[in-house]
C-alpha cells in the first residue's frame, strides 16, 4: 500500500475560522493566493454578539446588518446622552456567507493546531490529527487565547465579561426603537464591580439584554452577570418573558502589542481588541486588505511575508497608540466603582469627533493623548486622582504621551525592519494626525489665558505651550498632581 501523501502545499495558511480569519482569506483570494483554512470545525455560523458603529464597517458588511439603530444612547445619570451614531447589529449567518462569498475556494482543514516549524521554503503547520501543512505566509487568527503564539497582557488578563440574553418582553426593558451602548442607572442597588445594561430592541416585544462588565481584574462570573441582570430587569419592572437564547462573554482588554517576529497573529489573537470599547470585528475587517496587500507584495517578490504584514498592521504609530490605551486601561482599573459613571459623563460630554477617535483603532497617539488631557481636565478631582497615579506609575508612557500630544516626535520602541523616510513632506502617519486634529474641533488651537501652572497666551484648550521645555512641563504636571497623589 503506498504511504498517504501529505496535502499540497498553499501560500497561505490561517488558523481559526471567526470573521478576523475569513477577511484576511478573502483579501488573499483576492489577490490570486491559495489558501487553507484550519479550524476545529468547518464552516459554521459565528456564536457570538456583534455589534458595530454602522460607518466602522465596509459597505459589504454594513449589508449585513439585521438591524441598525439611530436612537443610539448612554445613560450615566437619569438622562440619557444620545450619541448620534448609527449603530448596526451583524446577522452573522449573512456575514458568514458573505465572507465565505469574498473568498471563493478556500482549502479548509478540520483540526487542531498544535505548532508551527519553520523551513527553508515557509512554514509547517502540525496538527492534533496528525496534518503537516506547508505554506509560506502563515497566520495565527484563533481568537483571544491564540494557537501558535500566546497574547501577552501586562499586569495579568484584565476582562471584560457580560452575560446575556435574547427574550420576549412584556413591559419594554430600553426605549423601544432604541439601542442602549451603555447604562450605569442601577436601580437594582449598587455592586462591585460597576456593571452597566447594554441593550438593543430587535422589534416588536422581543429584546436583547446584556450586562456588563467593561474591565476588570478579577472579573464577575456568569453566574453573578446573571444574577445582576435579572435583579436589574426585575428592579425596573421589565422581567424577562420567553427567553430565546443566552449568552456569555468573556476576554482579555489589555492584550499588548505583539512582538513583530514568526507568523502573524491577527484579530483577538493579535492584540487588535479595542481596549477601551472590546470592539474588534470592525477593525479586522478595516486592517485586512492592507495586511493582504502587504504580505502578497512580499510572496510576489520572494521576500518574506510575515514581515510585510507585521510592519503594515502594527506601525511605529500605531504601537505608540496601544500604549496610551493600556495607560487608558489602567486608568479604568484605578477608577472606585462609583466613579465610573462620572468618568463616562465626562467623556460623551467631549465633541463628538474626540470620542469617536478614541475609540477608533486607527487614531494616532498625538490625538489620543490629547484627548485623555482635555477629559482629565473635565473630571472631579476624586476621579483625577486615580488617573493620575496610573499616569506616574508608568513615566515612560506618560512622557512619550505628552510628546505625542504636543506633536514632538518620538521614535517608537519597535520600529519596523528597514523603515523608509519620507524625504521633503509629511509621513503618512503625520497626515493621519493632521486629519483627525483638523476634524470638528478636535484640535483646540485658539488661545487661552490660563491652563497648567505658567502657561502662556500661546498654549492651546489642552494646556500645551509649544514653546515650553518638554521636561519643565512633566516635572510641572507631577507638582500639580502632587496634592491629588498624596492624598490617602
Amino acid at each position: 500500500m503506498p504511504a498517504p501523501t501529505e496535502p499540497a502545499p498553499t501560500d497561505a495558511l490561517i488558523v481559526g475560522a471567526g470573521p478576523a480569519a475569513l477577511a484576511l482569506a478573502a483579501e488573499l483570494r483576492a489577490r490570486h493566493h491559495s489558501v487553507r483554512i484550519v479550524a476545529p470545525h468547518a464552516p459554521q455560523a459565528f456564536p457570538a454578539t456583534y455589534g458595530a458603529w454602522l460607518h466602522d464597517l465596509p459597505g459589504w458588511a454594513q449589508a449585513c446588518a439585521a438591524h441598525v439603530w439611530t436612537d443610539v444612547r448612554v445613560y450615566t445619570g437619569p438622562q440619557p446622552t444620545p450619541l448620534l451614531r448609527p449603530y448596526a447589529l451583524l446577522d452573522n449567518t449573512r456575514f458568514l456567507h458573505a465572507l465565505l462569498d469574498r473568498a471563493g475556494p478556500l482549502t479548509w482543514t478540520v483540526g487542531t493546531v498544535t505548532h508551527a516549524v519553520p523551513g527553508p521554503d515557509g512554514w509547517t503547520v502540525h496538527t492534533r490529527e496528525g496534518h503537516a501543512l506547508s505554506a509560506r505566509f502563515v497566520v495565527d487568527a484563533a481568537g483571544h487565547a491564540g494557537s501558535l503564539r500566546r497574547p501577552r497582557h501586562p499586569g495579568g488578563a484584565a476582562l471584560q465579561t457580560a452575560f446575556g440574553l435574547t427574550a420576549r418582553f412584556e413591559r419594554p426593558p430600553c426605549a423601544p426603537g432604541a439601542m442602549v451602548w451603555m447604562d450605569y442607572r442601577a436601580p437594582h442597588g449598587p455592586g462591585e464591580p460597576p456593571t452597566f445594561l447594554y441593550a438593543m430592541h430587535l422589534g416588536g416585544d422581543t429584546y436583547f439584554v446584556e450586562e456588563t462588565s467593561l474591565i476588570a481584574r478579577p472579573a464577575p462570573t456568569c453566574a453573578a452577570l446573571r444574577a445582576r441582570l435579572h435583579e436589574r430587569l426585575r428592579a425596573q419592572g421589565t422581567p424577562p418573558g420567553e427567553i430565546l437564547h443566552e449568552e456569555w462573554v468573556a476576554f482579555p482588554m489589555n492584550t499588548a502589542a505583539p512582538d513583530p517576529h514568526g507568523p502573524l497573529a491577527f484579530g483577538a489573537a493579535g492584540g487588535m481588541v479595542h481596549p477601551i470599547s472590546g470592539f474588534q470585528v470592525a477593525g479586522a475587517l478595516r486592517a485586512a486588505p492592507l495586511v493582504a496587500h502587504a504580505a502578497a507584495g512580499a510572496l510576489r517578490a520572494g521576500r518574506d511575508p510575515h514581515d510585510a504584514a507585521w510592519a503594515a498592521l502594527w506601525p511605529p504609530e500605531r504601537r505608540a497608540a496601544r500604549e496610551v490605551h493600556l495607560l487608558g486601561v489602567q486608568a479604568l482599573l484605578n477608577l472606585p466603582p462609583d466613579q465610573l459613571a462620572p468618568f463616562f459623563r465626562a467623556f460623551f460630554a467631549l465633541p463628538p469627533a474626540a470620542w469617536h477617535a478614541f475609540l477608533d483603532p486607527d487614531t494616532p497617539p498625538g490625538a489620543l493623548a490629547r484627548t485623555m488631557l482635555r477629559l482629565f481636565a473635565t473630571l472631579p478631582n476624586r476621579t483625577r486622582l486615580p488617573l493620575a497615579r496610573a499616569a506616574l506609575a508608568t513615566p515612560g508612557v506618560s512622557g512619550r504621551a505628552l510628546r505625542s500630544a504636543m506633536n514632538v516626535p518620538t521614535a517608537s520602541a519597535h520600529p519596523p525592519p528597514g523603515q523608509a523616510e519620507h524625504a521633503g513632506g509629511m509621513s503618512d502617519d503625520t497626515r493621519r494626525e493632521n486629519a483627525v486634529l483638523n476634524h470638528e474641533d478636535l484640535n483646540q488651537t485658539e488661545t487661552i489665558q490660563s491652563g497648567m501652572q505658567g502657561a502662556t497666551g500661546n498654549a492651546d484648550a489642552n494646556g500645551l505651550d509649544p514653546d515650553v521645555d518638554l521636561g519643565e512641563r512633566v516635572e510641572e504636571l507631577r507638582e500639580n498632581l502632587r496634592p491629588l497623589t498624596e492624598q490617602k
